[in-house]
C-alpha cells in the first residue's frame, strides 16, 4: 500500500505518506503550549508528519480564542515540551505559521485587525462574548507589510529554537497572505496590489525571510486554490495560483507545497471534476501534499494515480490517534465527536482510544 511507505522529504525520512494535517483545537489558554498540548501530538506521533495547527506569528495575528502563539520566549518553551515529547515517541513535526489578518476581532488584541485592504470580510467572529461582525480592517502600509515579514522571520527563528523539524508558511484559507493573493480582498494600488506579480509579492517575502532561517528543505507552504473559506475570492483563481506554485517552483528552497483540496463534508478530492492538487502538479516539481476530505482509499488513489506525494488527514487523526497502524490492519476507525472539535479540556482531545495490543 503506498499509503505506508517511507518517503524522503528533504532531510527527513518518514516511515509513511500520512501527514497529520494542521487543526485549530483552542486548547492553549493565554496562546502558550502546554503538556495537554504535548500529549496530544505525541499520541499522533506514528503519522510520517506532524503540521501542527496554526500558530500566530504576532499578537494582532491571532484571531481565534485559546489558539497559540509562536513569537514569546514562553512560547517558545511550551512548544519545546511538544516537539521533546514527539521527538521521543519517534516523530516529526513542523510548526504552521500563521497569522489571520482580518478574520479577527479588537477583542483579541485591542485594536482593528489588519489586511491588503480596508475591505471587511463577510460573517462574524467568534468571541467568548458571541458572534461579533467582522469590522473593517486596517489596511498595511508599506513599512507596516516590512514589519510583518519580519513577524514571520522571527516566528521562524522560535520555532528553531522550539526544536521544530521544519516550518509551513499558512498561505491558504482566507488567512492574510490569501488576502494579498486574491483580488477579492487586495484592491491595492502599489507593489502589492494589481497585478498577479504584484498580488504574490507578499508570499514571496514572506518565504524568502522564512528560508533565511531555516534554509533548504525545512521549509512548505501551504494554498488553497479553491478558496470559498473567510469570504475569500479571485477573479481568476487559475492564474493567481499558477503563478503562486510557479514561483515557489523556483524556490528551490521550498520542500513542498500543501495543497487544500475539497472542502469538509464533500466526496473528496478523489471524486471531484477539477482537482486543485492536479491543476498544480505540473508546475510545482517537488513534493506536493494535499489534504481535504480524503479517506484512506481515495488518498490511495490519489497516491497511485501520482496527483499527489503525501497526503494531509484531519478529523481521522482527530479521531484515530493511531491512524496508520490502524489502516495498516484494516481496522475499524473512530468517530470524531464534532462537538468537541473547539472546546477546553481532555474530553474529545487526548481521550481517544488507541487499537487494543494484539496478544502474541
Amino acid at each position: 500500500m503506498l499509503l505506508l511507505e517511507s518517503y524522503r522529504l528533504g532531510p527527513l525520512e518518514l516511515p509513511n505518506r500520512l501527514v497529520m494535517a494542521p487543526l485549530t483545537r483552542n486548547r492553549a489558554p493565554s496562546g502558550v503550549p502546554n503538556d495537554m498540548m504535548a500529549t496530544y501530538y505525541a499520541q499522533r506521533a506514528s503519522a510520517g508528519l506532524i503540521v501542527s495547527e496554526g500558530t500566530q506569528v504576532a499578537a494582532l495575528g491571532q484571531g481565534y480564542q485559546d489558539t497559540p502563539g509562536i513569537y514569546s520566549p514562553q512560547q517558545r518553551d511550551g512548544w519545546r515540551r511538544v516537539t521533546d515529547a514527539v521527538h521521543a515517541a519517534g516523530g516529526r513535526i513542523f510548526a504552521q505559521l500563521w497569522h489571520v489578518g482580518r478574520i479577527s476581532h479588537s477583542y483579541y488584541h485591542g485594536q482593528r485587525p489588519v489586511a491588503p485592504s480596508a475591505i471587511a470580510p463577510t460573517g462574524k467572529a467568534y468571541t467568548p462574548e458571541g458572534m461579533k461582525p467582522y469590522e473593517t480592517p486596517h489596511a498595511l502600509s508599506r513599512d507596516e507589510i516590512i514589519m510583518v515579514v519580519e513577524q514571520f522571520r522571527h516566528a521562524a527563528s522560535i520555532a528553531l529554537a522550539a526544536k521544530f523539524d521544519g516550518v509551513e508558511i499558512h498561505a491558504a484559507n482566507g488567512y492574510l497572505i490569501d488576502q494579498f493573493l486574491q483580488t477579492g480582498s487586495n484592491h491595492r494600488t502599489d507593489e502589492y496590489g494589481g497585478s498577479v506579480e504584484n498580488r504574490t509579492r507578499f508570499l514571496v517575502d514572506v518565504a524568502t525571510a522564512v528560508l533565511g532561517v531555516w534554509g533548504a528543505g525545512r521549509v512548505g507552504v501551504r494554498l488553497s486554490p479553491g478558496g470559498g473559506m473567510n469570504g475569500i475570492h479571485d477573479d481568476d483563481p487559475v492564474e493567481t495560483f499558477r503563478h503562486a506554485a510557479r514561483l515557489l517552483d523556483e524556490m528551490e528552497d521550498i520542500v513542498y507545497l500543501h495543497v487544500v483540496e475539497a472542502p469538509v463534508g464533500s466526496s473528496g478530492p478523489d471524486e471531484r471534476s477539477v482537482c486543485a492538487t492536479e491543476l498544480l502538479r505540473p508546475i510545482f516539481r517537488r513534493t506536493l501534499i494535499s489534504t481535504g476530505g480524503y479517506s484512506p482509499a481515495s488518498a490511495e488513489r490519489a497516491l497511485e494515480r501520482h496527483r499527489a506525494d503525501l497526503v494531509g488527514f484531519g478529523r481521522l487523526f482527530i479521531a484515530n490517534p493511531d491512524l496508520p497502524e490502524r489502516i495498516r490492519n484494516g481496522a475499524q476507525l473512530n468517530e470524531p465527536d464534532q462537538t468537541t472539535f473547539y472546546t477546553p479540556g481532555e474530553h474529545g482531545y487526548i481521550d481517544y482510544p488507541s487499537m487494543e495490543p494484539v496478544a502474541a
